[in-house]
């Protein structure tokens, strides 16, 4: 692997680093990017590594909430204290993976195949970043019911998961489709964030083992080193994102990414068509 693909494995890791995170669409953003660095990598080792490396946005978020994920609490030599909140609280996270599990298994491929292209990817850019503006518009008449990941129900978890589905199209954002169907059912902007966190794990690791497994295990030393480093730089990235997003969030809404949503999707739309 020579320099310039080394720098732009370190470009792709620091755009999954911010994206992942904020409601903007990872998979998008580095599809778009792709367009223009054309990575030096076959087809299916490319389709893996864009979602593998996402493996290390997620263990940003396994050791920075490590603590409050983690069930078992240990206090010198005394038994481990078991939390059932956190056990609670994921099986919840387990119920709203749920549909998203049933509908990728069965349409990922065809998702792949069809749907992962500038105009698509553009379009749903555009349209979520409508749909922000317009619930952070509506939601200044609301005052939202659940304010905490403890007051989130079962039935409010499965709620999320539903529209967590949306975001197996490009361009629409995994976060960015669980936080508009929490705000819009009432969860706060903090709540929201925190849950889409707990259910980034499993999902990541799911969607991750079975791209692995669709590749292989067959790495040449080039590609090993290139899934390494994609996932460490995701990784350093990811945790000053998530600090930012967190304090950003206490005192704004998400409307900015609306915005950003629009914007970008009409470049895209203008580079690509004309």
């Amino acid at each position: 692997m020579n320099f310039i693909e080394i720098l732009k494995v370190i470009f792709l890791g620091i755009v999954e680093g911010i994206t992942e995170w904020l409601p903007i669409s990872s998979t998008g953003h580095m599809l778009l990017v792709d367009e223009f660095l054309h990575m030096n990598m076959s087809d299916a080792f490319k389709d893996m590594f864009f979602v593998v490396i996402q493996l290390g946005a997620i263990l940003a978020v396994v050791v920075m909430f490590w603590k409050r994920m983690f069930p078992f609490q240990f206090h010198d030599k005394a038994k481990p204290v078991v939390r059932k909140d956190i056990f609670s609280l994921w099986f919840k996270v387990v119920v709203a993976c749920i549909p998203g599990a049933i509908v990728t298994i069965l349409f990922d491929d065809y998702i792949e195949a069809h749907l992962h292209t500038p105009v698509v990817i553009a379009a749903m850019l555009i349209l979520y970043g409508i749909a922000f503006i317009l619930i952070e518009d509506w939601n200044k008449t609301r005052t939202a019911r659940v304010t905490r990941l403890s007051d989130i129900t079962y039935q409010t978890a499965l709620a999320i998961g539903m529209f967590q589905v949306l975001s197996i199209i490009p361009g629409t954002s995994r976060s960015g489709a669980t936080i508009i169907g929490a705000l819009l059912i009432g969860v706060s902007r903090v709540a929201a964030a925190e849950f889409t966190f707990f259910l980034a794990v499993p999902v990541m690791f799911g969607l991750s083992a079975l791209k692995m497994l669709k590749f292989g295990f067959h790495f040449t030393g080039a590609e090993f080193m290139t899934l390494i480093l994609g996932m460490v730089v995701a990784f350093v990235v990811s945790v000053l994102v998530i600090k930012f997003l967190m304090s950003y969030i206490k005192k704004h809404d998400f409307k900015v990414f609306g915005w950003y949503r629009i914007i970008l999707g009409v470049i895209v739309l203008a580079v690509f068509l004309l």
